[in-house]
């Protein structure tokens, strides 16, 4: 079988055109194949941080026996989102020397009755605690394919709100004004601070061991890459935009798998209206970085504290300093909600602490 003249001449006609451009062709390939590399190479990258981002458990502060309990009146209430929460009011025995109302955010892996190593000696000095369990932990629900982690997200932000809200109305129907105090740990430190962006009625925040997940999953990354990838040449030379589009891109998987939004609280402080805070931070905490309390020091406005506690590791500034860290916290309350005159170098005494 012949084939046709005009089919002969287009053949001639493609090669006539491959064989002029050979060189654009050559290189657009060469840009595919290196465009899918990289794809793959950045595909690898995220699969791995993904598994060790889902799967890495924290250092908890303290076990069940490491404290006594705390009994008060236990109540049920809501998150913003609906969910159902368990929650616990504390109240100081001399109601006449009434100070404020404290809302106690715990840690991932903990539950409400942590609060007593931390809250006692609040109680003592005249604050109402109210302490509650985030969602699926302790006695509180979950709904959905919501997943928690050790990192703050939407979730807890809304059940923090919902805390608040529910002591606020409480305060409101004793007749008391409706602003209270956050003391968070940890994760509940971040969801305190994201809450704070969105409710004027929180006056003041003591935040130990905080950290924003976009930060940290940076800094995690970099320690990550050096143990797992094998050619160091190219995991040292990445640059900071390459690290933050790998932390952008993990977020982008994570957030559906774990039916959540992991929310910026370095963002969320930049943009919150002025109240004061105060960070805590153990000097030897090698879960989340000294730095990353520093970095959100330097973001908050002012008046702001930073105590980093000598020889204290993650959660662990209570257990090391015991007294020195009930003695400042109840004079940061003292000044900033219960509005007392109080000397702030009670808050700010030598030993590591810096004031702005």
């Amino acid at each position: 079988m012949t084939a046709r003249p005009g089919m002969l001449a287009m053949g001639l006609a493609d090669s006539s055109w491959i064989v002029q451009n050979w060189a654009a062709i050559a290189i657009a390939l060469t840009c595919v194949s290196l465009l899918v590399f990289l794809l793959l190479w950045l595909a690898k990258y995220v699969r791995i941080c993904l598994r060790i981002f889902c799967d890495t458990p924290p250092p908890l502060s303290m076990g069940a026996a490491g404290f006594q309990r705390l009994h008060g009146e236990e109540v049920g209430f809501r998150s913003f989102d609906g969910t159902s929460l368990r929650g616990m009011i504390l109240r100081t025995p001399n109601r006449a020397a009434y100070k404020g109302t404290v809302v106690f955010c715990h840690e991932y892996g903990s539950d409400m009755y942590s609060c007593a190593r931390y809250a006692r000696p609040l109680i003592d000095a005249g604050f109402d605690v109210f302490t509650f369990d985030f969602r699926a932990h302790g006695e509180s629900s979950n709904w959905g394919k919501y997943q928690p982690l050790q990192w703050p997200s939407d979730k807890e932000m809304e059940d923090v709100l919902g805390a608040c809200a529910h002591a606020e109305a409480t305060l409101a129907a004793e007749g008391r004004p409706g602003e209270i105090g956050l003391f968070g740990i940890s994760r509940g430190a971040g969801a305190a601070l994201l809450a704070a962006a969105s409710d004027h009625h929180i006056k003041a925040i003591i935040c130990d061991g905080a950290f924003s997940t976009d930060t940290t999953l940076i800094s995690y990354m970099k320690r990550w890459a050096s143990i797992f990838a094998r050619v160091k040449l190219v995991y040292q030379n990445h640059t900071e935009t390459f690290w933050r589009l790998l932390s952008w891109l993990l977020l982008r998987f994570a957030q559906p798998k774990m039916g959540c939004r992991y929310v910026s609280v370095r963002k969320a402080l930049k943009e919150m209206r002025p109240r004061p805070i105060f960070f805590v931070h153990g000097q030897r905490d090698s879960y989340i970085s000294v730095e990353q309390s520093r970095l959100l020091y330097d973001l908050a406005p002012s008046p702001r504290y930073l105590w980093v506690v000598p020889g204290a590791k993650h959660n662990q500034s209570v257990v090391v300093a015991p007294k020195e860290y009930a003695a400042r916290t109840i004079a940061f309350f003292r000044r900033h909600l219960a509005a007392e005159d109080v000397d702030e170098r009670h808050i700010t005494a030598p030993s590591g602490v810096e004031v702005a």
